[in-house]
Parts: structure tokens; C-alpha cells; sequence
């Protein structure tokens, strides 16, 4: 359901202050897979500004994993572009679900903040708009812990690649899905979650299947 009328919504630095001090401790996920990211990049031959510019214009960790899958010389621009959109269609669906809120806001706050939206802060900001609360600025803030987050730890991570050698030794490419795992088991609800849950699973699990033989 949407915010109540009879409480207005606001935006101010409260609102970013909660938003960033809710997610640091997601924050800290981030910064590990951003590690393995920065890694890739400097084993996939980006430079240093490269792979800075991609996470902080880009700032979508997905679609940059896909990416470097594709990075090649020369690029592939057009299936760079395309293979971008794709990942990314799903931020229309969770844009739409925060507008009984941002869509109150000015075009400059609301989209701004909308810039930083990830899954990470959209899943935190739904539970705090969910649970009553009308700080639409708590999504700026959940983004700009996730952004500096992202774009430090991938500058650690193509700075000191070498040091870290296979991020897969060290178990941690399996951080991104211990934090989705995490935030799940906060956005449970009951029973009615269950099914729709199961058939996202199962359709996961069918098209990496089918990634894996292709």
C-alpha cells in the first residue's frame, strides 16, 4: 500500500543519515563482491580509470559482471548496450513500486535519488516506506553508503588484484548471494511469499542450467 495522506512526505538530511546508517552493515556485502569485480576488471584488461568509471556512471554490479564477459577488442558496443538494458529492465518495475513515495518529490530530489537505486537500498527502502515511514530522502542515503562501497572497493580491488589472485579461492564470489540471502529473510512476509518466491527460484535455476550448456 502507499504513504497515508495525512502524514506529508519529506526529504531532508534525516532521511539520508537513516538511509546510510541502515546500510552499512549491507554495505559491507557490497564492498566484497566489488572486491571480485575490481579483481576481474584488472585480469580483463581495464585500467584503473576504466573500471573507476564504469562502477561510478554505471553503478549496477550486474550488468557490469555481465559486461566484462563481453570485453573484447574491439568492443561490442551494440551487445554492450543491449545486454545492459536487459539486466537492467527490472529497475522499471522497482522504480514503479517506490512512486506512491518519490513521486510526491521534485523532479531533481526524485531523481536523483533514483540514480543511486540498487537492489540492495530499493529492498531497504521498501521495507522502511512499508513499515510507516515517509523520509523518501532515506533512499539517497541508502545509495550513497552502496556507492562508496562499490566504487572503493572496486578501486581496492584492481589496485590489489595481484595480492588477491582467484577471488573464488578465498570464497568470496559467494558474498553477492549471502547478501541477497540476507535481505530475503528481512522482506519475508508469510506464507504468500513462498510461491512466488519458489518460481523465481526455479527460474534462476533454469536458465543458469541452460547458460552453463549453451
Amino acid at each position: 500500500p502507499g504513504p497515508a495522506s495525512a502524514t506529508p512526505i519529506t526529504f531532508g538530511w534525516d532521511g539520508v543519515r537513516a538511509g546510510f546508517a541502515r546500510t552499512l552493515p549491507v554495505a559491507l556485502g557490497v564492498a566484497a563482491y566489488g572486491l571480485v569485480y575490481g579483481v576481474l576488471a584488472r585480469q580483463a584488461g581495464l585500467s584503473l580509470w576504466e573500471g573507476l568509471s564504469l562502477s561510478g556512471l554505471v553503478f549496477a554490479g550486474a550488468s557490469q559482471f555481465v559486461a566484462l564477459d563481453l570485453w573484447v577488442h574491439p568492443l561490442p558496443v551494440s551487445a554492450l548496450i543491449l545486454t545492459t538494458l536487459a539486466v537492467n529492465l527490472r529497475h522499471v518495475l522497482m522504480g514503479a513500486t517506490l512512486r506512491p513515495w518519490l513521486g510526491e518529490l521534485s523532479p531533481l530530489a526524485a531523481y536523483g535519488s533514483m540514480f543511486f537505486l540498487v537492489d540492495e537500498g530499493w529492498a531497504l527502502t521498501l521495507a522502511e516506506f512499508g513499515s510507516g515511514g515517509r523520509r523518501a530522502s532515506f533512499l539517497l542515503g541508502t545509495g550513497l553508503a552502496l556507492y562508496a562501497a562499490w566504487v572503493g572497493s572496486t578501486g581496492l580491488g584492481m589496485t590489489a588484484g595481484a595480492l588477491l589472485g582467484d577471488p573464488a579461492r578465498l570464497g568470496m564470489d559467494f558474498a553477492f548471494t549471502a547478501m541477497f540471502l540476507a535481505l530475503l529473510a528481512g522482506m519475508w512476509r508469510g506464507k504468500r511469499d513462498l510461491l512466488p518466491w519458489l518460481a523465481a527460484g526455479v527460474v534462476a535455476l533454469v536458465v543458469e542450467i541452460g547458460r552453463a550448456h549453451v
